[in-house]
């Protein structure tokens, strides 16, 4: 088992293997992002826990625009193309890139550290002096996670360029585990400080453990910016429009906290720990394939191979729908149970708890856009263009803004998740056109009778779990934690048997795919390295 896994980390890692362990570290990470909110809102008061996450706007907002869309869109395309032909070169743009990054990061975040208070005015209008001095104050703190996080993601695109996943994919464990244990530590006497610190100490161990590998590989620190190279230019031309677009997508987040704040006290953590929620299908079944898949698209790009390349595009988009509609089948009946599950305790009442289940429904909408936007865009990242990319998210981010706003004044904090998901819808079904117009697809009539047949599938699984909820809710104690944990649990199982069960019968790779995968990763991978 000790080899297996030492295999795994230090040897090249296929679509299927990548896919595999991406799904279950990330599955993991989420498991313990629920926890982690579980003692967030058992430790802290929800109207605190606002303030906790307004603070986050500002850093994150640094991250997105200067290193997350520079990885993403520019690092990794560049860095594999180079390693293929020269890797002393591509290490120099690799230590460019961490120089340059370390510079602008520090460089800001000094000067958004100074005027945080002023800042906060903006973000959270609806807050009271005490709450937005306490805000500022922790945004102040956090401004440090994007400097380590900086640094952490670039190694995990080397990581990615080399296809070693496992390590880069247990960086999210680290990360969470460390809030967990800093709030259940920390939370009771150092309150939102003990946990925001807990936070910059779980970011420097996201990048701690990627460094040996990356060492390991080849990389070197070095006090030197190769501004002619141009790799380097290159990185940076096509990082501005995917900069741009995140930046859009985190205006975006501060307009809907700042609308927030002005619907209540607690409305902000509500629609953050509700987004929390949908996001873990979201990233194990979207972000995780669509990561796993983009270092092929890239090298098929580079090798010409477009027939490759469409058909990875649309192998990945089956499977996602593939995952993505049961789950917001089972979010949407069992929102409120998962809602009592995850977060009903300690100073999380039953009115939050109906606040936060019923934005989840309408978040949980969107998954299969979301889940198909990461990897749509990586095309065009493979295709060296991210001016697309940039120009839907801008799109989208207005449209959920608008429409966010406007339905946010009859409805609430549940306005503003519809909002969201419309803009989701649109820009992901634009972001498709516009690959679809780059790139000759085909099959896309297979692709539509596939999803009709999901659908069907679907269906069936929710009258399954519908009834089985309806069944179990009589004959078990839904006062109790168990008795609530068995109806969702038994609820989900009953709708997940007749999914599989009805997309079994229509013969759906995708269920064949799942055995092979295992296989390849527990079986074929440990003796032909493929």
């Amino acid at each position: 088992m000790v080899k297996k896994v030492a295999s795994l980390i230090h040897r090249p890692n296929s679509i299927a293997a990548a896919s595999v362990i991406l799904m279950i570290t990330l599955f993991l990470s989420n498991v313990l992002g629920v926890i982690r909110d579980h003692y967030l809102t058992q430790k802290i008061p929800t109207d605190l826990l606002s303030i906790y996450y307004a603070a986050f706007r500002v850093p994150d907002l640094i991250f997105n625009v200067l290193i997350l869309g520079a990885i993403t869109s520019a690092f990794i395309p560049i860095f594999t193309n180079l390693i293929n032909k020269n890797k002393d070169e591509a290490w120099r743009v690799a230590a460019s890139v961490v120089n340059i990054a370390v510079i602008f990061l520090i460089g800001f975040s000094i000067i958004l550290a100074i005027f945080m208070p002023w800042l906060m005015k903006f973000v959270v209008p609806g807050f009271d002096e005490t709450q937005r001095a306490l805000a500022a104050q922790l945004s102040r703190i956090l401004l440090l996670s994007p400097v380590f996080f900086g640094l952490s993601y670039i190694l995990g695109g080397i990581l990615n360029s080399f296809k070693r996943f496992l390590v880069y994919s247990l960086a999210p464990l680290v990360y969470n585990l460390t809030i967990i244990l800093g709030t259940i530590f920390f939370a009771d006497r150092f309150s939102l400080v003990g946990v925001v610190v807990a936070v910059i100490a779980g970011a420097f161990l996201h990048f701690l453990i990627q460094l040996p590998l990356a060492i390991r590989l080849g990389f070197r620190f070095k006090a030197k910016i190769f501004w002619d190279h141009w790799g380097v230019r290159r990185i940076g031309l096509l990082m501005l429009p995917r900069a741009i677009a995140l930046g859009a997508n985190q205006i975006m987040l501060v307009v809907f906290t700042s609308l927030a704040s002005v619907l209540g006290g607690y409305s902000i953590a509500v629609y953050n720990l509700a987004d929390n929620i949908q996001t873990m299908p979201m990233v194990v079944f979207g972000t995780s394939f669509a990561t796993a898949v983009f270092p092929s698209l890239s090298e098929a790009v580079a090798l010409n191979k477009f027939e490759e390349f469409t058909e990875q595009i649309k192998k990945t988009t089956r499977v996602i729908i593939f995952f993505m509609i049961p789950m917001i089948v089972i979010l949407i009946l069992l929102r409120t149970q998962i809602v009592r599950l995850i977060l009903g305790s300690g100073h999380f009442g039953w009115e939050q708890t109906t606040a936060t289940a019923n934005t989840l429904a309408y978040l949980s909408l969107s998954l299969m856009f979301t889940g198909l936007t990461p990897l749509f865009s990586r095309g065009f990242y493979a295709l060296h263009n991210t001016r697309a990319p940039m120009i839907v998210t801008i799109v989208g981010a207005v449209i959920s803004i608008a429409l966010g706003k406007a339905f946010s004044v009859f409805m609430g904090i549940e306005g503003l998740a519809l909002g969201y998901v419309i803009g989701m819808a649109v820009s992901t079904i634009i972001l498709y056109l516009m690959l679809r117009a780059k790139v000759k697809f085909t099959g896309e009539k297979e692709i539509i009778w596939f999803m009709i047949k999901v659908l069907f599938a679907a269906g069936l699984a929710a009258l399954a779990l519908q009834e089985t909820k309806m069944l179990l809710g009589v004959l078990v104690d839904m006062h109790r934690f168990w008795g609530v944990a068995l109806q969702a649990l038994g609820a989900t199982t009953a709708s997940l048997i007749v999914y599989l069960l009805i997309t079994w019968i229509f013969g759906l790779e995708e269920i064949k795919s799942i055995k092979i995968v295992f296989q390849k990763i527990f079986k074929r991978e440990a003796l032909n390295g493929s």
